[in-house]
């Protein structure tokens, strides 16, 4: 994007206080620096053989506001493929939601893993 602003160009050989009196313009251009989207991250949880399914479902509502019916397709796609996506977010509040997972998952006693990788 770019700001347009029109100048005087007062002082400037030409510019209005030249001897013919002439009211020349030119045009100053600023560039404002372009913001940088930040990069996303997607939390994944891997599936075990020891965590309750409905710990997994509590974790995906409590955690990751999902519905109950979101977390259960979310849990079963999990328990099936091995892995799962609990959503993309910038690494800041993604990295919060891996170790807010991994806490109460110790919490619980449970080898729940969770992660996060660059989108």
């Amino acid at each position: 994007m770019f700001d347009i602003n029109l100048i005087s160009m007062a002082g400037e050989p030409g510019g209005p206080d030249r001897e013919d009196g002439g009211t020349e313009r030119g045009v100053a251009i600023k560039t404002k620096p372009k913001t940088k989207k930040p990069s996303m991250y997607r939390v994944l949880l891997m599936n075990d053989d020891y965590t309750p399914m409905e710990f997994v479902v509590s974790i995906l509502i409590g955690i990751f506001n999902k519905s109950p019916e979101e977390a259960t397709r979310v849990m079963l796609n999990v328990h099936q493929t091995g892995i799962g996506t609990c959503g993309i977010y910038t690494f800041e509040i993604a990295e919060t939601k891996v170790a807010q997972v991994m806490d109460a998952a110790k919490r619980n006693q449970h080898p729940l893993q969770c992660t996060l990788e660059k989108v």
